[in-house]
């Protein structure tokens, strides 16, 4: 059955849609099957996987509100081993459209069920708050990732993750567990990566994962390429860094 984990971060800016496309892709290269869910109105995973967001018929906005079965939206084949549930800005409505609608919180759970045994990994990009489209895709997943940036207010992010977390594992989702820490735009040549790193370290009782994800041209052009880092620059120091992300997070999938 399909390990589903969430990436989620209320903060903004801390590579979250970086992380959830370049994992999945990463993932899907070792020869995972994988399903990249983005659930972000801005639709940046989508893009970022070379699908035009604009010219989509169907997207998950039309699967929450009713207006389509998962297949219908459902985009194989991205890439070998890949496939995805798309998004636009059409899915900022959702959240008012769902008010009405009784168990709103289950909704993408309930429609993952149906398809995650076609999956090893299904990864579930969040939008940057805490709302509906958030408290849903934590809901529908076992484990959240949580990635970091390596700055002065990342702890302040990362202690308002954590609070959401226990507040839907005590109402919604008992089950729910702390995939892990990933620190992201880490650059060496500064003391503060360096002390954020440490801090962190120190202050959290967490899976932390080994694997740090550097600053990196090339995987700061590569969305605009409608690419991975991995199918942009296989070479890069980007995407060697999620090759070994996706490693680990494989690994730690065997050991639960």
């Amino acid at each position: 059955m399909g390990r589903i984990i969430a990436i989620a971060n209320q903060k903004g800016g801390v590579g979250k849609t970086t992380t959830a496309i370049n994992l999945s892709a990463c993932l899907a290269e070792s020869g995972q099957q994988v399903l990249a869910v983005d659930f972000d109105p801005q639709g940046n995973e989508t893009s970022g996987l070379g699908i035009e967001k604009s010219t989509l018929d169907r997207t998950i906005y039309d699967l929450l509100v009713g207006e389509c079965e998962i297949e219908d939206c459902l985009i194989t084949n991205v890439q070998e081993n890949l496939d995805m549930l798309p998004s636009n800005v059409e899915l900022a409505g959702a959240e008012i459209e769902l008010l009405e609608i009784e168990n709103k919180e289950i909704l993408l759970k309930t429609y993952l069920e149906k398809i995650k045994k076609n999956y090893d990994y299904i990864i579930i990009d969040c939008p940057p708050s805490l709302n509906l489209l958030t408290i849903n895709a934590l809901t529908a997943a076992n484990t959240v990732l949580v990635p970091i940036q390596c700055e002065y207010y990342a702890l302040e992010g990362l202690s308002q993750v954590l609070k959401t977390v226990n507040l839907v594992k005590k109402k919604l989702n008992p089950s729910l567990e702390m995939e892990g820490v990933v620190f992201t735009m880490y650059d060496a040549r500064t003391n503060l990566s360096l002390e954020v790193v440490e801090s962190v370290k120190n202050n959290l009782n967490q899976n932390i994962y080994k694997t740090i994800i550097p600053r990196n041209v090339r995987l700061a052009e590569a969305p605009s390429h409608g690419m991975p880092i991995n199918l942009y620059d296989s070479r890069s120091a980007g995407a060697e860094s999620y090759r070994l992300l996706a490693a680990e997070v494989i690994s730690r999938g065997e050991e639960i």
